[in-house]
């Protein structure tokens, strides 16, 4: 049986928000499907296309951008260096002339509101989250094909075996907590170096770290760009963007004129409990509010729970002298092999797991990250994990409106200051006393998914999206 290869960048990918399931996995499955259609040779015989999207992504796909992303994968773009300040005009172009430019190449007649369709009613059964594609030619036949867009980003083709990348062989073959515990063990090495490891299974250790802090770039770059803009969210809630007020009310007078500025100011503000506290909820709200506004994220290992990873590790640089280009990578190779594990043996996606899946997974990343930075034992690190996940579990996924807004930019707050909580427990306890495995978790965790309403999973029928009228602000 071939086993499930995720590698760091699997697990964090720079993208668009809101969603990495509704917007960044259907970019990504539009632009495949584009390239396939290239591959048979028949793109300039394109006359028109057809888009169907089922389930989960129909359901609340309008909120989190699936159309909007859709059109851009369709006309080539890329997630990861489209100006995100054009997603709104390129958009509304394509809408308002009826024409796409189909790879960047092929002019076709589109007309969104007949050729794109939300079919809230349907679902297929690989996966809440499907889209089909059909392709028409001007000799009167069809190309179409269906994707799945299974969480974090990651896409699956309707017939494919799921495996996105060719098999390595890996020093270090991971699927569950204990596997990795006994790679460790034998071989004494941190969690951090054992990915490092396997990283190299796939590319040079040069290219390997510039591309983690690179990663690391895109983080905070997002985290300074959303303490630094004031508006409303956009989408119709009229929910106000809170990090930079925040951010202006807790820095004061000082000044500064960029990021490593901007963190000794930060530093300066002192290290009470309650700073400290604003501080990582402000860090997370600036993430997640520039996710709901279409900006540049990276997944991790969602869209939805962007901010808790980066408000995590802000604070770890900020607060524990932890930024050095060392710690960065040591930090995101921990929190990654945690998230694989999730993925492998759970999901990572809410409309399969509802909001555990998201902000559970990630603190769950975040926990062990800070643990093994902070010097704790690989035990401890995964103890740390169990602990952040197992008071997330059967959290649901009921965004107002179809919006990754309310309650989810809070709750990325709320997964950051679960993860500093449960990392510090961690080190505080002796592992051989724990009584339940991070490996019993991701199991639990599954079973609640399975058993959980499909309400709750990222359609907007059932909790808040039903009980709280449009109208209100967020509170």
């Amino acid at each position: 049986m071939q086993r499930e290869q995720i590698s760091v960048f699997d697990m964090f990918k720079i993208g668009i928000g809101p969603s990495s399931s509704h917007t960044l996995g259907p970019w990504r499955a539009a632009q495949q499907f584009v390239q396939s259609v290239a591959d048979k040779g028949v793109l300039g015989d394109v006359t028109g296309v057809k888009i169907l999207l089922y389930g989960s992504l129909a359901k609340t796909g309008k909120g989190h951008g699936t159309d909007i992303a859709i059109l851009l994968g369709l006309s080539g773009d890329d997630p990861v260096t489209f100006e995100v300040d054009q997603v709104g005009p390129k958009t509304d172009r394509i809408r308002a002339s009826h024409k796409l430019l189909l790879g960047g190449k092929q002019e076709i007649v589109f007309n969104a509101g007949d050729d794109l369709l939300f079919l809230f009613n349907e679902s297929l059964p690989y996966h809440p989250n499907a889209v089909s594609f059909q392709a028409f030619l001007n000799n009167g036949k069809a190309v179409s094909e269906t994707y799945y867009s299974i969480g974090g980003g990651f896409v699956v083709k309707d017939g494919a075996d799921g495996q996105q990348k060719a098999e390595v062989d890996l020093p270090f073959p991971i699927d569950t907590a204990n596997n990795l515990l006994h790679w460790c063990m034998k071989t004494g090495l941190k969690i951090s170096e054992v990915v490092m490891e396997n990283e190299l299974a796939w590319r040079s250790e040069q290219e390997t770290l510039a591309s983690v802090l690179n990663i690391f770039k895109a983080m905070k770059e997002c985290i300074y760009r959303g303490c630094h803009t004031t508006g409303y969210l956009p989408g119709g809630l009229n929910v106000a963007r809170r990090a930079a007020s925040l951010n202006r009310r807790l820095i004061g007078s000082r000044v500064y004129t960029n990021f490593d500025e901007w963190v000794q100011a930060i530093r300066d503000t002192g290290n009470s409990f309650h700073n400290i506290l604003d501080w990582v909820s402000c860090f997370a709200l600036a993430v997640n509010e520039e996710n709901a506004s279409f900006g540049r994220v990276v997944t991790a290992p969602t869209n939805g729970a962007a901010g808790v990873i980066p408000a995590v590790l802000q604070y770890f640089l900020v607060f524990c002298d932890g930024y050095t280009n060392e710690k960065i990578v040591q930090f995101l190779f921990t929190a990654s092999e945690i998230g694989s594990i999730f993925k492998k043996g759970a999901t990572i996606s809410a409309a399969m797991g509802g909001c555990q899946a998201e902000i559970g997974v990630s603190s769950a990343m975040a926990a062990a990250a800070l643990t093994e930075c902070m010097g704790g034992t690989q035990r401890q690190v995964l103890m740390a994990a169990e602990i952040a996940m197992e008071h997330h579990l059967g959290m649901t996924c009921d965004p107002i409106g179809g919006l990754v807004q309310v309650p989810c930019i809070e709750r990325n707050t709320m997964g950051a200051i679960k993860a500093i909580t449960a990392s510090q427990l961690a080190l505080q306890t002796n592992p051989d006393n724990a009584k339940v495995s991070l490996d019993a978790v991701v199991k639990t965790m599954w079973q609640t998914a399975q058993d959980m309403n499909s309400k709750y999973k990222e359609t907007a029928d059932g909790g808040l999206a039903i009980n709280i009228p449009l109208s209100l602000p967020e509170c």
